[in-house]
């Protein structure tokens, strides 16, 4: 019987245990399996299976091509673009060539020239409503594929870590499995920050916000409602990410059926809160939602004859934190760690830093046996300030809802980001490409100030701080919207980490395309006027993009 037991348990030990199979379980665990370490995929769910987090952005799909190569896994190349899901993976995605943003006032009618619009540069890359059903499932198979041993409703009831000999965690049949380390990419309801109390309360998020979220048919692309012809932004609604914008939140509109290839009629639409103006009553999510349109008819006209086909969710409060997300022989990742607001589809391209970075670790210590926690210390600088990068520009942006004209400056913040981060990370991706060494990314860790996604410059980081400092000044009444649309700008106008070609320091400048135009243009402003650390890695990444887009991918 003890020699039963004994093969019982050999057979149960692993390198790494995940909890989750969801994004950050799935990849991580395709990463580790791929490159030779024992994984154990536990999951209390199955697949397929609802969830949200569907709209990537062009970081997220940098990443996911950079994470396909570093760690030979060609299965994860399809998911880095509109063309390779469609193609490879699945036709329920849609399609994503814009964040579009839209203000509204409850009880007025929606003027043409406050709308937002950022273009994706499709002559490049599309990006992807992801129906995340399909993709959760698909990357889960990937794993399994690789070697991960899967074990779905399967639910976790406890955890022993030992930081000599790792952890063992017991199932509610009693199961018990080993492993040397224990990565919790569950979610809110994490075991490991239970049973460690690793939560922050209250959470030191500023972002107050709560949602209600489902998948409906029969909404209606808003390019056809009589407001949208006046506004005459470069790319359909329709073509991208629609955000509803207004005084205390906004509302999403994210279509998979955006494109002739689709095969589903669906459409995520969910409507963030802040409950200090809007509290949470007795209403159902139904309910609460008709009443939100009857307050904005124009908003309102895109719903006409929309049913939900699912039953909607209705959160309290979004905002949670941990004060330690790395321990002895474990690691929480994204939203096991923590979440702020689904504004600017930010969740995903954390998860995906955080794979990366863990990836290398994880797979190194299950060759030397190193598990020790000084080795994941990097893993906890990143994910504590990227969690506050992200609390700084959602809290800056509800601050901003108040106003048109403050939005209007703090949505070049979030461009600026968005554009730069994603140069910063091609530049690397085309270095590793050139050169095949793996220090390009050890040295891109190194260069990264905690929780900056990828900073170019000490202007590039005072933009973030300035915003976010001007807000609270706003939310205190010590300064005006105003006054404070008016600095933001003025800072970028003078900005040393962007062509002043581009005209985002001004206020005029809603909407942005990167026409070839643009490009050239940037490309003499690298040259001659760019700061040495920034002009050659723009240039790298489009040469980089560009010899993408040669061999095929979008």
């Amino acid at each position: 019987m003890a020699g039963t037991r004994r093969a019982q348990q050999q057979h149960n030990a692993y390198d790494v245990a995940i909890l989750g199979s969801g994004m950050a379980g799935g990849m991580l665990g395709a990463v580790l399996a791929r490159n030779g370490v024992r994984v154990l995929l536990l999951d209390a769910g199955t697949h397929p299976r609802f969830a949200v987090g569907e709209s990537t952005i062009p970081y997220t799909s940098g990443m996911t091509r950079l994470i396909a190569d570093r760690y030979q896994v060609p299965e994860l190349m399809p998911l880095s673009s509109f063309k390779g899901i469609r193609q490879r993976v699945s036709r329920n995605c849609g399609q994503k060539q814009n964040f579009g943003f839209v203000y509204h006032r409850e009880g007025s009618a929606q003027r043409p020239d406050e709308v937002n619009q950022l273009v994706v540069p499709s002559a490049i890359r599309t990006e992807t409503h992801l129906f995340r059903q399909d993709i959760d499932a698909y990357l889960f198979h990937v794993a399994v594929k690789y070697g991960a041993h899967p074990r779905l409703a399967t639910r976790i009831a406890d955890v022993e870590i030992d930081p000599d000999t790792g952890a063992v965690l017991r199932t509610d049949s009693g199961e018990e499995f080993r492993a040397n380390y224990v990565v919790d990419g569950s979610g809110f309801r994490s075991p490991l920050a239970d049973k460690f109390q690793l939560r922050e309360t209250p959470t030191r998020a500023n972002t107050h916000s709560r949602c209600l979220f489902t998948h409906m048919v029969g909404v209606k692309p808003f390019d056809d409602s009589r407001t949208a012809a006046k506004h005459g932004q470069p790319n359909p609604w329709h073509h991208g990410t629609l955000h509803h914008v207004f005084d205390g939140g906004w509302l999403w509109v994210i279509p998979f059926d955006n494109h002739q290839d689709s095969m589903n009629p669906l459409c995520s639409v969910g409507l963030t809160l802040d409950p200090r103006k809007f509290p949470k009553g007795e209403l159902s999510a139904q309910q609460e939602f008709d009443d939100f349109l009857a307050r904005f008819p124009e908003i309102a006209w895109q719903f006409e004859g929309a049913k939900a086909v699912r039953p909607w969710v209705s959160t309290g409060r979004l905002q949670y934190s941990a004060h330690q997300v790395v321990g002895d022989r474990f690691c929480l990742t994204s939203h096991a760690a923590g979440f702020i607001d689904a504004l600017y589809s930010r969740g995903l391209t954390n998860t995906l830093e955080l794979v990366n970075v863990l990836g290398w670790r994880l797979i190194a210590a299950s060759r030397d046996g190193n598990w020790s926690r000084e080795r994941f210390d990097y893993v906890e600088s990143l994910q504590q300030g990227l969690f506050d990068f992200h609390d700084d520009l959602v809290f800056s942006s509800f601050v901003g809802f108040r106003d048109y004209e403050l939005w209007n400056a703090v949505n070049r913040t979030w461009m600026l980001g968005t554009m730069l981060g994603n140069v910063m990370l091609e530049d690397a991706y085309y270095r590793f490409q050139r050169t095949g060494r793996d220090e390009v990314f050890l040295d891109l860790e190194q260069s990264k100030q905690p929780g900056s996604p990828l900073p170019v410059s000490a202007g590039f980081n005072e933009m973030g701080t300035l915003t976010r400092d001007l807000c609270l000044a706003v939310e205190a009444g010590k300064v005006s919207t105003g006054r404070a649309a008016e600095q933001i700008l003025q800072h970028i106008k003078h900005a040393d980490f962007i062509s002043p070609g581009f005209r985002l320091g001004e206020r005029d400048t809603r909407c942005f395309n990167m026409s070839p135009g643009k490009m050239a243009k940037n490309a003499v402003w690298c040259r001659r006027e760019a700061p040495p650390e920034i002009g050659p890695r723009m240039i790298n990444a489009s040469k980089g993009l560009v010899r993408m887009r040669l061999r095929g991918g979008e």
